[in-house]
């Protein structure tokens, strides 16, 4: 049996679409098209259930998949196994935009390095990928884990500040305690669209602030945007605004006080953590944040 199209029908089957798959294997549509009737020759079973507008797994299929998804990644592992450890193939890693942007693309030159025989494949994504779907090997989670019975590795941390640009201040005021916030405009990232107050800590004082946005944006990159525009106050993340602190555009307020740091994990699909090319390259992360974290 050909493995390489029990690796087309795999993704065909997470995608639900032969040309989206063919896309990503850099194949034609009807090559997709023609392995995946092939198998199911072989098997003599309907795998896939094809309309004019969806492709969705029988019930046969999803059976099936679970298990061909189980021996490629086995195949794969193997093949690096008696490579005395060089890695090859394709690693496919999904991360927040902002994050992978601006602090983790910066340091894969470092890895590919060391491995250039692995395809390395980023999923840049603010919303949180559907790991077995789109057939991610480990993602880059920011903040809260959800609660799930995934491997979970904590890679590093970093500060959480409250931020505004000069000319905002300029107008309004610079607030020289957490309660001096109080009738500030609040700029809110999805960060912390769930919050109701920001909650500073100071000599074991602690002290919460209600907070309410005036703009609230989808992404972390808005909310910077916003806040460098003069929109408001805004408390983010270390890694999404130190550029525009360094250049200027933005001011820490509240140095005194600290909020909670955010936490940054190493997210791995159930049955996916073994895989070779995903601990090598998380191994590589926390290694690398351990000796260039900026501050």
């Amino acid at each position: 049996m050909d493995t390489f199209n029990l690796k087309i029908f795999s993704r065909v089957a997470r995608l639900r679409s032969f040309s989206a798959a063919a896309r990503e294997l850099s194949i034609s549509q009807s090559q997709a098209s023609r392995a995946v009737a092939e198998l199911e020759a072989e098997l003599g079973v309907l795998l896939l259930a094809r309309t004019t507008r969806a492709v969705v797994p029988t019930e046969a299929g999803m059976e099936y998949l679970g298990r061909v998804e189980t021996i490629l990644d086995q195949l794969e592992d193997a093949g690096h196994s008696v490579r005395q450890d060089e890695l090859r193939g394709t690693l496919r890693v999904g991360m927040p935009t902002s994050a992978g942007v601006r602090e983790i693309i910066a340091r894969l030159p470092r890895f590919t390095e060391r491995h250039p025989k692995l395809h390395l494949q980023v999923v840049l994504d603010d919303r949180r990928q559907d790991l077995v779907r789109d057939a991610v090997d480990v993602a880059i989670r920011i903040g809260t884990l959800p609660d799930s019975n995934a491997t979970a590795r904590l890679l590093t941390s970093y500060a959480r500040l409250v931020v505004a640009s000069p000319g905002y201040l300029e107008r309004f005021g610079t607030p020289r305690n957490p309660q001096d916030l109080v009738g500030h405009r609040i700029v809110f990232g999805p960060a912390a669209a769930p919050e109701t107050a920001w909650v500073f800590t100071r000599d074991g004082h602690r002290e919460a602030v209600e907070v309410s946005p005036t703009i609230s944006f989808s992404d972390n990159e808005g909310a910077v945007a916003g806040a460098v525009a003069g929109l408001g106050v805004t408390s983010i993340g270390w890694w999404a605004c130190r550029r525009e602190i360094e250049e200027g555009a933005l001011v820490r307020l509240l140095p005194a006080w600290e909020m909670a740091s955010t936490r940054v994990h190493a997210y791995f699909p159930l049955g996916r953590a073994t895989r070779s090319a995903a601990r090598a390259f998380i191994d590589f992360l926390i290694e690398d944040f351990n000796i260039n974290q900026p501050h």
